[in-house]
């Protein structure tokens, strides 16, 4: 029976990857990559020479197709993204979804754990996570205010992605809606220049500001006197 590996890759330090990932990477047939230039980076330092096949969000279903196909005559296929899980805003549900529907018990998906911005700032945040809300990445233009809102309303603490580029402006948005918020900022996650910001809204906003804002951050929003 073909294997389907959904496998998670470091979110920065390379040295996060697992042995299970490397040997199940190493035994894979085809390499499903978000993008193959940043995968080819992490298989090169553990010498792994695969075939590469390019698969992201806007792969069309020709490419889903000619993936099936491959699973449908044997072969065995592990899918990375560019960093951390795949399917946890980064691609693979939709795939997995059409392998399914389409071989059913003739394959077997199999997930590699691993490395996650989202664990990894829970992991660290100082406040109780045994409940708490994931939103992804805020919309980059319609819908913004009603996602914002969403997270100030929320009685759990939130986290959120969010790029270099909109950091400051989606920080900026929440501290609007609520200044007394709290929240626990990651950048750089598990790389050099590492750094997590913690207080409150508009104090973290100062802290980042100040600092060179680059790399991707997480984000956990604790809003005061709701139930956590």
């Amino acid at each position: 029976m073909p294997e389907f590996f959904v496998i998670a890759t470091p979110i920065g330090n390379l040295q996060d990857i697992s042995f299970r990932a490397l040997e199940v990477l190493k035994r894979a047939d085809f390499i499903l990559c978000e993008d193959t230039r940043v995968s080819q980076k992490l298989l090169n330092h553990f010498e792994i020479r695969k075939p590469l096949i390019s698969y992201h969000q806007h792969s069309k279903l020709a490419k889903i197709e000619s993936i099936i196909e491959l699973l449908n005559n044997g072969k065995n296929i592990a899918l990375i993204s560019d960093a951390g899980t795949p399917g946890i805003s980064d691609p693979g549900n939709k795939l997995i979804q059409e392998i399914t529907q389409a071989l059913g018990e003739r394959v077997s998906i199999i997930p590699i754990p691993g490395p996650s911005a989202l664990a990894t700032i829970a992991s660290v945040a100082g406040i109780s996570m045994d409940k708490f809300l994931f939103l992804g990445f805020p919309p980059q233009k319609k819908g913004r205010n009603k996602f914002f809102k969403e997270v100030i309303d929320s009685k759990y603490p939130v986290i959120l992605y969010e790029s270099p580029y909109r950091i400051i402006k989606s920080l900026k948005q929440l501290q609007e809606l609520d200044i007394e918020i709290e929240a626990i900022v990651g950048r750089e996650l598990t790389k050099k220049f590492e750094t997590i910001y913690r207080g409150r809204i508009d104090k973290v906003i100062e802290k980042i500001e100040k600092d060179k804002i680059k790399g991707e951050f997480v984000v956990i929003v604790k809003r005061n006197g709701k139930e956590k």
